[in-house]
C-alpha cells in the first residue's frame, strides 16, 4: 500500500484498490487471516495519514472503509482500532474549523470559519431522505447516515442497555456504542466552530441542525436518548454482576465472553459522557436559534423544534421513575440546574408584582428564588403537594451540588447577593439556604424520610458552614 510522495495524494493505482478487495471480502470471509489484512489496512491508513508530519488528508474511500469496518466489524480488536483512528483522522483533518486570513502570528485578523465541503462526513443529509424509509433501520449500510438511521442507532442504544438486557451485550453493541461516540465526536467538531462565529446562517449548516430537521422523528430521537442516557446509569451495575456470573460459569465460558464485558463497561461509560455532550449540544443550538429568532435572522425555512428543555421536562415530569438516574447521570452544571429549576417553577405559584414599566413576574427563575419558596411551611406544603417530598428532595439535593459546581468554577450564582465586607459570601448563603429547605421540608411533612441524596446535601452543606 503505496502513495504518491510527489501528489501528495494517495496513489489510485495502489491503496484504493486494494481496498475494493478488501471490502468485497469482508462480507465473505470472517477468518483470522482476512482479519489480519483489515488491521494491516488499519495500521497503514494510520502510518500514512496520521503518522507522517507532512501527512495529507485521506480520500473519501478510505474514510469510508475505516467507518465499515467500525459498523460491521465482528472482533473487539478491528472495532476499537478503527475507531480509534476515526478519532485520530478527525483531530488531524477536521473537516471545519477557524483560521485566521492573515497566516502571520502576530495578525489580530477575526477568525474566518473554513468547511472543507468535499472531506468526508459520516453523515448525509439530501432532500430525499426525510421521505424515504427503505433504509430507515438499517444502520449497517457501509455509506453516512442520515436521520432515520440515526434514530435507530439510538434506539438500538436504548434496547442494549436495558437494565433487563444485559446478557444480550456482545460485540455489536460495543460497536454501536463506539459508533455513536464517533458520530457525536464529528458533530461536535463541526458544531464548535460554527457557534465561535455567531453568525447563524453559518449555525443553521450545522450538521446538527441538518440531523434534527427531520421533524417526524426528533422528539421520538431525544425521548429514545433520554431512555439511553437513563439506562446508562445503571449499566456499571449490571455489568459488574454479568461479570460475577460469567466468572462464576467456569474459565472456558470466562474466556470466552470476559473480554467484551471488561470491554464494555468502560465504553458505556464513555457513551454515557458522549450522550450528555449530544444533549448539551442540542440545547446549546436551541439558544442559539432563539436569539437568532428574536433577532430577525431566522426565516420559515429554520422550521420550528420543540426546546429539548422542554422535551426534558415533560419526560421527566410524567415517567418520575427517569428522575433520579436522570439527574445522577447528566452532571454538566449549568444545564442540569437550568432543567432542575424549571423543573420547580412549572408547579410554583408565581406571586407577580406589575409595575408600569413591567409586567414580568418580580421572581427570577434561579435555583436561590426556588430555595426562598422553601422560606415558610406554608409554600413548602404547597410545593410537596404538586411534586412530592421524594422529587423535592431529588431537585433540591442536585440543584445545591450543581450550584456548588458552578461557584467552585468562579461562576457568581444568580439570585444571591454578591459578598461585601462582614456580610456571608455566596457559599454561605447557599449552604444555609438549602439546610433552611430542608428543615421547612421536615415542618411540612412530619412523615418525611429525608434520602441519602438529601442526607448528603445537608450534611456537605453544614461543613462549609462551619469552616
Amino acid at each position: 500500500m503505496e502513495r504518491n510522495p510527489n501528489s501528495g495524494k494517495w496513489s489510485r493505482g495502489g491503496i484504493e484498490e486494494n481496498i475494493l478487495a478488501i471490502l468485497d471480502a469482508f462480507e465473505t470471509r470472517d477468518t483470522q487471516d482476512a482479519n489480519d489484512d483489515r488491521i494491516a489496512f488499519l495500521e497503514a491508513v494510520r502510518a500514512a495519514s496520521v503518522g507522517e508530519e507532512h501527512s495529507t488528508r485521506p480520500t473519501c474511500k478510505i474514510f469510508k472503509a475505516v467507518f465499515r469496518i467500525l459498523k460491521v466489524g465482528k472482533s473487539i480488536e478491528l472495532i476499537v482500532a478503527s475507531y480509534k483512528l476515526l478519532i485520530e483522522l478527525e483531530k488531524r483533518f477536521p473537516r471545519v474549523y477557524l483560521s485566521n486570513s492573515d497566516k502571520s502570528e502576530s495578525s489580530n485578523n477575526p477568525l474566518e470559519l473554513v468547511v472543507v465541503n468535499e472531506a468526508w462526513s459520516p453523515f448525509l443529509f439530501t432532500s430525499e431522505h426525510a421521505t424515504s424509509d427503505k433504509k430507515a433501520a438499517d444502520i449497517h449500510l457501509s455509506g453516512p447516515l442520515d436521520s432515520s438511521s440515526f434514530l435507530a442507532l439510538i434506539q438500538c442504544l436504548a434496547e442494549v442497555t436495558d437494565r433487563g438486557s444485559f446478557q444480550a451485550l456482545d460485540v455489536k453493541s460495543l460497536a454501536n456504542m463506539l459508533l455513536f461516540q464517533y458520530l457525536v465526536n464529528f458533530l461536535e467538531g463541526d458544531f464548535l466552530p460554527r457557534c465561535a462565529t455567531t453568525s447563524w446562517n453559518l449555525q443553521r449548516e450545522s450538521l446538527l441542525n441538518m440531523l434534527l430537521g427531520y421533524r417526524k422523528i426528533y422528539k421520538g430521537l431525544m425521548q429514545d436518548c433520554l431512555i439511553v442516557i437513563c439506562n446508562l446509569c445503571e449499566l456499571h451495575t449490571g455489568l459488574r454482576n454479568h461479570l460475577r456470573s460469567i466468572e462464576n460459569s467456569g474459565p472456558m465460558l470466562s474466556k470466552k465472553y470476559q473480554p467484551v464485558a471488561i470491554a464494555l463497561l468502560e465504553v458505556g461509560k464513555n457513551t454515557c459522557v458522549s450522550m450528555q455532550k449530544f444533549l448539551m449540544m442540542i440545547m446549546e443550538l436551541d439558544i442559539l436559534k432563539r436569539k437568532a429568532d428574536m433577532e430577525g435572522y431566522t426565516t420559515r425555512a429554520d422550521g420550528v423544534r420543540t426546546p429539548l428543555v422542554e422535551i426534558i421536562l415533560d419526560e421527566l415530569t410524567y415517567s418520575k421513575d427517569t428522575l433520579s438516574p436522570f439527574l445522577q447521570v447528566f452532571n454538566e452544571p449549568k444545564w442540569k440546574l437550568e432543567i432542575i429549576v424549571q423543573y420547580f417553577w412549572k408547579y410554583i405559584t408565581k406571586t407577580s408584582v406589575r409595575t408600569r414599566k413591567s409586567n414580568e413576574y418580580c421572581d427570577n427563575a434561579t435555583f436561590a428564588g426556588v430555595l426562598k419558596r422553601f422560606s415558610n411551611s406554608t409554600s413548602t406544603k404547597t410545593i410537596i403537594k404538586k411534586i412530592g417530598s421524594e422529587v423535592v428532595q431529588l431537585l433540591l439535593a442536585h440543584g445545591f451540588l450543581a450550584q456548588l459546581s458552578l461557584l467552585s468554577e468562579g461562576h457568581p450564582a444568580e439570585g444571591i447577593s454578591s459578598p461585601k465586607e462582614g456580610s456571608n459570601s455566596d457559599l454561605v448563603d447557599l449552604c444555609r439556604n438549602i439546610i433552611s429547605a430542608f428543615d421547612s421540608l421536615i415542618t411540612a411533612d412530619k412523615n418525611v424520610e429525608i434520602l441519602s441524596v438529601g442526607k448528603e446535601a445537608v450534611f456537605t452543606a453544614a461543613t462549609f458552614i462551619s469552616y
